[in-house]
């Protein structure tokens, strides 16, 4: 069973920044494509950013471009989402997921992941 825990979730003002970290459990972590996605309150969950299981490629949503960038450490089984210049519309909780396919770049649809994180909240003041 794969558990993953996120972190660093928090209020900031706007032009902020904040990093959020997700730890996985299990020894495979680096074979998995990673993403983080956030939903906010009446809206349907969003994909923010994936990192491929090597690190290799990352992708972005078009909304986070150059503000957000992820990385990971795979000797850490964790990976992070640095956020910077946030603004309110950041407001979500933001979670982390491990691609259902080993050795891919990460996808866009939510469908694509099978294991999530519990969440962590990001709230952006104006």
């Amino acid at each position: 069973q794969v558990q993953l825990v996120e972190s660093g979730g928090g209020l900031v003002q706007a032009g902020g920044s904040l990093r959020l970290s997700c730890a996985a459990s299990g020894r495979t972590f680096s074979s998995y494509a990673m993403g983080w996605f956030r939903q906010a309150p009446g809206k349907e969950r969003e994909f923010v950013a994936g990192i491929m299981w090597s690190g290799g490629r990352t992708d972005y949503a078009d909304s986070v471009k150059g503000r957000f960038t992820i990385s990971r450490d795979n000797a850490k089984n964790t990976v992070y989402l640095q956020m910077n210049s946030l603004k309110p519309e950041d407001t979500a909780v933001y979670y982390c997921a491990r691609s259902a396919v080993t050795y891919s770049s990460a996808d866009y649809s939510p469908r694509a992941y099978d294991y999530w994180g519990q969440g962590t909240q990001v709230t952006v003041s104006s």
